[in-house]
């Protein structure tokens, strides 16, 4: 690890802390401590690789007088991976007990039938696969107006489902008209399924934020109620530190800035009421008040996996006059930046870098110069190991140069 010290935070599903981990925070001698959670990573050496190349432009750009240390979370999650047929030895141990339905997934996958039959047992199989999932608690998200937690693409017509996703995919309108050639659908159903495992892992970025990291946060406080933390997220990693304010405990105010990379959950997670819905807020309302800075939602137009497949997942079949993410009530902070919060700011990357950043409150950058690279489906989600991110990052917590 370039950034030194180093240190690691390992959760379980349910948010339980490796223990001795969080005791050891205690004796890091710094004033400011960054704690970063990935997205989507099925290993520790994966994660660990991550955060080695984020954090390593670090300590060319601290300001004198700030010793800062190094965090990396390392929870349960699952790769959004684009291979053709998904890894279903890593999917067991994302859904543990359910190998009866992965191997019938799998063959499904594999033998691509063009029958309507297979297509309705696919769907009924990712729902059993979703609805058995060990309990490990759900910590909500308001993503769409009925207050939903269960994405609606589970419950509609695996067909229609799967044509819209794989035309999606290809770049095309969906067209709601069934046609010859069923076969080329099963394109649209490796998505579901990538989709499936995806809402079982925003659930589970929630639960190990609000019942894991908001609760070490606060032991920290009490043990070092000195050091400044400041909490970064990238994708699904961005929900489980936003969720983390709902787990801190009352009068905790060390959290000095959070950073919130390509965030997959709702741009109106922090909104106190929904433009659809107004006796509604979002799941995050007024959590910025408990961070003593601000909370700095980066975002990039060239980020497809957030800007065609979150809509699309998240209100799947609706609305069927705007299926390809026209919607806004469907879209997530890493498309557009937080919304629908009074006051709240817009900057480029270069005003954020070049003027600072607001003292408090909710602020969005636009960071597309940079996070602009990758192919389909996910576009340039990941591209986030970038110097600029790092300063960003430094200013947002007052500490850069």
């Amino acid at each position: 690890m370039g950034a030194e010290p180093y240190r690691e935070l390992t959760f379980d599903a349910q948010g339980d802390v490796h223990r001795a981990q969080r005791d050891a925070l205690a004796a890091l001698k710094v004033t400011d401590l960054v704690i970063f959670a990935h997205g989507w990573n099925n290993s520790p050496s994966v994660a660990r690789g991550f955060y080695t190349r984020f954090f390593e432009p670090f300590p060319r750009f601290v300001a004198s007088g700030a010793t800062v240390g190094y965090v990396g979370v390392v929870w349960p999650s699952m790769m959004f991976t684009d291979e053709p047929i998904p890894d279903f030895d890593t999917l067991a141990g994302v859904f543990p007990g359910q190998d009866r339905v992965l191997a019938r997934l799998s063959a499904l996958l594999a033998d691509e039938p063009e029958e309507r039959a297979a297509f309705e047992e696919f769907g009924a199989l990712v729902r059993e696969l979703v609805d058995t999932d060990p309990a490990e608690g759900c910590a909500g998200d308001l993503t769409d107006p009925d207050g939903e937690d269960a994405p609606a693409f589970l419950d509609e017509d695996p067909v229609e489902v799967c044509r819209v996703f794989t035309e999606a995919l290809d770049g095309a309108e969906p067209s709601l008209a069934l046609g010859s050639g069923l076969r080329r659908l099963w394109k649209g159903g490796r998505e579901v399924l990538r989709q499936a495992t995806y809402y079982t892992m925003k659930r589970r970025a929630g639960t190990v934020g609000e019942r894991g990291l908001g609760p070490v946060i606060g032991h920290l406080a009490r043990s070092s109620p000195r050091t400044r933390i400041h909490l970064v997220g990238h994708s699904m990693g961005a929900r489980l530190v936003a969720f983390a304010l709902r787990g801190l405990p009352d009068g905790i105010r060390t959290v000095k800035s959070v950073t919130l990379l390509q965030g997959a959950f709702s741009h109106y997670a922090f909104a106190p009421s929904l433009p659809h819905a107004r006796g509604s807020g979002g799941a995050l309302r007024a959590m910025e008040t408990r961070v003593d800075g601000p909370v700095v939602g980066c975002y990039s137009r060239h980020d497809t996996a957030l800007g065609v497949l979150y809509p699309l997942a998240s209100r799947m079949a609706r609305d069927s006059s705007t299926i390809v993410g026209l919607d806004k009530r469907w879209w997530a902070v890493g498309h557009d930046g937080i919304q629908a919060v009074t006051g709240a700011r817009r900057l480029t990357l270069e005003a954020a870098l070049r003027e600072g950043l607001p003292a408090s409150g909710c602020v969005s950058v636009d960071t597309g110069t940079v996070v602009c690279s990758g192919g389909p489906p996910s576009g340039a989600h990941s591209d986030i190991l970038h110097p600029e991110l790092a300063r960003v990052v430094l200013r947002a917590g007052r500490i850069g140069r």
